[in-house]
Order: structure tokens, then sequence, then C-alpha cells
């Protein structure tokens, strides 16, 4: 029998139970930054030292957490389902836990790519990118994020994968960040859609939408057990 087209759409939330802070923590990861300083193309432009070094300190954050509970139980489903999952987070934490298909909507943090030629991407070797690196045409690198202000490239891909769903899985995000928040939109109706966080969205206008009011560790181990029960023992 074919298995279920599971689709996870992750945000911050998750991560932030690895101890990296969410955006609009007030301790969080800007904090001491306007948005304006370090994550437009236009402070790249005005202060590269400055956003350089902001996100080699997200870097080496992010590289020294741990995939949590949350992470591990989305891997964790592959042995059932056919999951694909789609992040707004940076870090690599979903493919650490164990997860063979992830596609980045904002870019990948342990990453960089070329400022001439934005086909041109690399793995950044430990934690640091300095001023001076170049890509292979002479060209100042970047961080391969996608900075305010800037188009979403995989928000096609995204779309794509997200009306294959069988069931569609929505973890530690606040649906408030476009374009990423209308996937939500593409989620046929007869699809059971499951959304886990402390802090539900109002999305209350549609069919089959199950809340899941925990943090993903937990409440992603209740969606698990649940899933497994209705679609593979009881199938």
């Amino acid at each position: 029998m074919k298995r279920k087209k599971v689709v996870v759409l992750t945000g911050a939330g998750i991560s932030a139970e690895s101890g990296i802070p969410t955006f609009r923590a007030s301790d969080g990861l800007w904090s001491g930054y306007r948005v304006e300083e370090v994550a437009t193309f236009e402070a790249w432009k005005r202060n590269p030292a400055l956003v350089q070094q902001f996100y080699n300190d997200r870097r080496k954050q992010a590289l020294t957490a741990k995939p949590n509970r949350g992470h591990k139980v989305i891997a964790e489903l592959e042995k059932y389902f056919d999951v694909t999952v789609i992040t707004q987070n940076i870090d690599n934490l979903h493919e650490r836990a164990g997860s063979s298909d992830v596609l980045h909507l904002h870019g990948e943090i342990t990453k960089s790519r070329s400022t001439l030629d934005e086909n041109l991407v690399y793995l950044i070797d430990g934690w640091e990118l300095k001023i001076g690196d170049k890509c292979e045409r002479g060209s100042q690198l970047r961080p391969h994020i996608v900075w305010f202000g800037e188009a979403v490239p995989m928000m096609e891909k995204a779309t794509e994968i997200t009306l294959t769903a069988d069931i569609f899985l929505v973890v530690g995000t606040s649906l408030v960040v476009y374009p990423a928040a209308s996937l939500l939109d593409y989620v046929e109706g007869s699809v059971a859609k499951y959304i886990v966080d402390p802090d539900i969205p109002n999305v209350n206008n549609r069919p089959n939408l199950f809340f899941i009011e925990q943090k993903a560790s937990l409440g992603l181990r209740k969606v698990k057990d649940e899933l497994i029960e209705k679609y593979v023992i009881n199938a």
C-alpha cells in the first residue's frame, strides 16, 4: 500500500526548544539589532562586516545547538510515511535529527553564496565567514539567507509539495510571516491539518483542522501516535 504523504511546515518555535531564540522573543537573537541593520541587502551594502559578525554569531549558536525531541519525532515519521519538511528555520537541526527531505524557505546558515551569482552556493567550514572570502568568480561571499525584502526562491517548490499532502502539520510557527504562512491556503479541504504550538494562531475557518496546544517536543508525540493509529494500524 502506498504510504501517505506528510508535509510538515516548521517555524522558530521548534528550534527554540533547542536553545535558539525566536525572532520575536524579547530576549531573542535579534535583540540589540534592528532588522534594517543586519537582515537586509541594504545593510549588507552599508556595513558588510557587521552583517557577517551577526550571522557568524548565529551560526556558532546553531552549530552548538542539538536537535530536540520535536525534531526527532518528525524524523521518526519517515518509518511510516513519505515525509517532507518545509522549514522557515535557517539551522540544520532537522537534518541532524535524521530528516532526509528538508526544504529551507529562508536559506541555510551553514552555507554561503556568491554576491555575483546566487547559484554559487558553498558549505561553510565551521562557524566563521570572513570579509575577503570569495567565490570562484572573485566575488565576496554572503550568508545564504533570504533577507527581508528579498524574494523567497523556494516558495514555488514549497507550494508544489504542499499540494501533494495527505496530512499537513504546522509546528512552532505563528503563521504571520509571509509568504510561508500562505502555504496553509494551498492544503486541500479534505486533508487533515494539525497545528502544534503553545499559542495557536487564528486559523479556525478551515475544515479538518486539529489543534495541539503544546510545544513541539510534547505535541508531536501525540500527533505521531494518532497518525500511526489512524493511517497505519487501522488503515
